[in-house]
């Protein structure tokens, strides 16, 4: 007789880095409003913000420049830009997410997508979603002006999980940054990183993989279990 390894009860997916390749876009947002405040913005300007809460880069790009305007001020020119650019130019998979994404939606997982962006940029980013994936498949969606604290803060993957009725540690999240890592790894998640553009190491209940392409459910739930030992 076959044993079979029980599925996650959902998968959890980070946005920017992890389901889309969105880091080119906010570069070109990041530089454009740098410009209109004086001043300009760097690669490494660009990774010391990665995967972190739009007040951080507002509040940075604001000491960086000596601005009048405050980190809230400057993070609303930044989403405004954003979402004209994500609604404008072509969106750009990361490997192996949309192909993940159809899995788990035919496996009948449910799907969350969990993000430090704003809520005006889920929804300008659902929209490609649904075309490419055959409809909406996330269940449900927690954005970063959703909740109290947000990543690496816990409370977006636990938001999701509760939203969800599910486990938060029979679930898998699924991130790119040390940021969004911290968040799913204290929300009791295993986690699946896949490094983007700042390195990440194994630890426990965390796999750190090259790329989702050819990551199936079945390897989801072998790792979660494997964890679970």
């Amino acid at each position: 007789m076959t044993h079979h390894t029980p599925n996650p009860q959902a998968v959890l997916f980070d946005m920017d880095g992890t389901l889309i390749d969105s880091e080119g876009l906010w570069w070109i947002a990041e530089c454009e409003v740098m410009e209109s405040l004086g001043g300009t913005w760097t690669p490494a300007d660009q990774q010391h913000c990665l995967g972190g809460p739009l007040e951080r880069v507002g509040d940075y790009m604001a000491d960086k420049v000596g601005a009048d305007l405050t980190g809230e001020e400057i993070g609303t020119r930044l989403i405004v830009t954003m979402e004209r650019l994500m609604r404008s130019e072509p969106l750009e998979w990361r490997p192996g997410a949309a192909e993940l994404v159809r899995s788990c939606q035919s496996a009948e997982i449910p799907l969350a997508l969990v993000s430090a962006s704003y809520r005006q940029l889920l929804h300008a980013v659902s929209d490609v979603v649904a075309q490419e994936t055959g409809g909406h498949p996330f269940d449900v969606s927690v954005a970063g002006d959703e909740v109290s604290v947000s990543k690496p803060h816990p409370e977006p993957y636990l938001t999701a999980a509760q939203r969800l009725g599910v486990s938060i540690e029979q679930c898998v999240v699924i991130e790119d940054s040390p940021t969004g890592v911290a968040s799913g790894q204290a929300s009791g998640a295993f986690v699946v990183a896949v490094p983007h553009m700042v390195p990440i190491h194994a630890a426990p209940r965390r796999i750190v993989i090259e790329s989702l392409e050819g990551v199936t459910v079945a390897d989801l739930a072998a790792w979660l279990a494997d964890a679970d030992r």
